[in-house]
């Protein structure tokens, strides 16, 4: 457990997600992904899915009230390289309620579930998200290092990856999302005029 003092909140505890924490943190990732079911699906999904690596899920706490303010998780993908299958992970989604936002909660969870993901002994961690965020908070562009995205869907900026302690130079080739991806249709960018 880590914690700070972060104002108007006070003090801010970062912990494993327990089963009693799901129902917050289902109505969290609702309202800061602004209330469609898809995305608090994919974490209900991603949390009992078969994987070669189990699921990381973290909540950020205000210690004065208990309050989830924070999540983050972290799921088992893999990266068809040459030589070999790699169980790699996604780090999708994070979550802050909107109130809270603005406030180094997002990062200092990124900085968590990255720390505790090298401790797995997982290579790389993959995202779609914001350069601009998540390239000043440990991870750069993928494609540029050899990766390839699994969907044409994904704009190249915003596939990123961190590469941990375990990673080879040898380990590049295309990421292949687990089934909840694609069944909550998580994958991408739709075009709205399609």
């Amino acid at each position: 457990m880590t914690s700070a003092d972060l104002s108007p909140l006070g003090p801010l505890t970062i912990r494993p997600e327990t089963a009693a924490d799901q129902p917050a943190v289902h109505e969290l990732v609702a309202r800061a992904f602004d209330g469609p079911e898809r995305v608090p699906g994919l974490v209900a999904a991603l949390r009992t899915a078969p994987a070669a690596l189990a699921p990381l899920s973290f909540v950020a706490v205000a210690v004065a009230d208990e309050r989830i303010v924070g999540h983050v998780m972290l799921s088992a993908v893999r990266l068809d390289a040459p030589r070999r299958l790699v169980d790699v992970l996604s780090f999708s989604p994070l979550s802050v309620l909107p109130e809270a936002q603005g406030r180094g909660i997002g990062t200092r969870l990124i900085r968590h579930a990255l720390t505790a993901a090298d401790q797995t002994g997982a290579p790389l961690v993959f995202l779609e998200g914001s350069p601009r965020y998540y390239g000043s908070r440990g991870f750069e562009p993928a494609s540029p290092l050899g990766f390839r995205s699994p969907s044409l869907r994904i704009p190249d900026a915003a596939f990123q990856v961190a590469k941990l302690t375990a990673y080879q130079p040898w380990m590049t080739g295309t990421l292949v999302y687990s089934e909840p991806f694609w069944a909550f249709d998580c994958v991408g960018l739709r075009d709205p005029s399609a």
